[in-house]
């Protein structure tokens, strides 16, 4: 039997489904994305130099770089970055979608 909830395209706290291929979604998992990997290429450059400037990190500090590395990644992202999110979304884009 089918759910009449799930089959009028309303979820169950009223507002209206996004379809799997709404232009805004695509557009937000690009972003997130793309902070995932800056996040990760911070991450790299900061183990490869034995901490940020060159000392090493105690655990307390560690931490607060990894959220510190984390928050940036995602303001960054959120702003354009590198670019790499309007890259992934347009190619995710069906044809004749804007």
């Amino acid at each position: 039997m089918i759910d009449p909830i799930l089959a009028s395209g309303v979820d169950v706290a009223g507002a209206a489904a996004r379809p799997k291929d709404d232009p805004a979604k695509i557009l937000g998992a690009a972003k997130q994305f793309e902070a995932l990997l800056v996040g990760q290429m911070m991450k790299s450059m900061q183990e490869s130099e034995g901490g940020w400037l060159g000392t090493g990190d105690d655990q307390s500090s560690s931490s607060a770089m990894e959220y510190g590395q984390e928050v940036f990644a995602q303001a960054m992202a959120a702003s354009g970055g590198l670019g790499l999110a309007k890259m992934v979304a347009a190619g995710l884009r069906q044809p004749g979608q804007s």
